[in-house]
């Protein structure tokens, strides 16, 4: 009988922690240049700064799971509940202050 190939895990792991982190990234920028001079307050900078930071934590977090995944043989706990929780929350308050920054 063969062993299985290691498969692409990593690789998709990175990959998507990398998309969903421009994504953030991107977010923080339109934030900046979304009407910059009309009705500048401070809540678009502190968003896009937000949005830099969760950006970086995304990626950090996308390049340990994907040295968690190209482990052999593989960890026992391989889940990152707590990583991909603290992303969503983060997100999710991204989105909560891109809107308030947005339509204030």
């Amino acid at each position: 009988m063969t062993q299985p190939g290691p498969g692409l895990q990593a690789e998709r792991t990175a990959l998507a922690w990398t998309r969903t982190s421009l994504g953030v990234l991107v977010n923080g920028v339109l934030l900046i240049v979304k009407q910059p001079h009309y009705n500048v307050g401070p809540l678009r900078p502190i968003a896009a700064g937000f949005a830099v930071i969760i950006a970086f934590v995304i990626y950090v977090v996308g390049q340990r799971r994907q040295r968690t995944l190209a482990q052999r043989p593989l960890p026992n706990r391989v889940t990152a509940r707590a990583d991909v929780q603290l992303v969503g929350v983060a997100v999710l308050a991204l989105i909560i202050i891109t809107a308030v920054g947005l339509f204030v």
